[in-house]
């Protein structure tokens, strides 16, 4: 029979290897997680400066876009003024057809296919036409 004093060394040496083998794992995993954190925090910030700058060449689009389509009415109701002062009715029928077509079409016509927009804005060699 055994002696417990004599299993006693031998059961706390295994205790003790258990403790060490558990912590040097937890530690492995610990490093390996944190790492995983640290590449998530790095895609987490790409992501958000590829939307920032997308959202930002958006935006400027809308602003050229509108711009245009503003200066396009100013300019043709300056010959619909221009037309009615001088008599010229032809002049004032084709700027009230242009001023009518402008209206009709919308600056998001060139967007509604949000694949191609997504696609022109990965695209670093994509040229924007105004």
């Amino acid at each position: 029979m055994l002696n417990p004093s004599e299993c006693l060394p031998q059961i706390v040496s295994e205790c003790l290897q258990q403790i060490v083998s558990g912590y040097t794992e937890y530690k492995i995993i610990a490093e390996q997680e944190q790492t995983k954190r640290c590449e998530i925090e790095a895609w987490e910030k790409e992501t958000i400066a590829n939307i920032n700058a997308q959202r930002d060449v958006l935006m400027a689009y809308l602003d050229r876009s509108f711009n245009e389509r503003a200066e396009n009415f100013r300019a043709l109701f300056g010959v619909v003024d221009l037309a009615i002062t001088t008599g010229n009715n032809e002049q004032l029928a084709l700027a009230l057809n242009s001023i009518t077509e402008i209206a009709k079409s919308s600056p998001f016509k060139d967007i509604a296919n949000l694949a191609s927009v997504k696609a022109a804005l990965n695209d670093p060699n994509h040229e924007w036409s105004f």
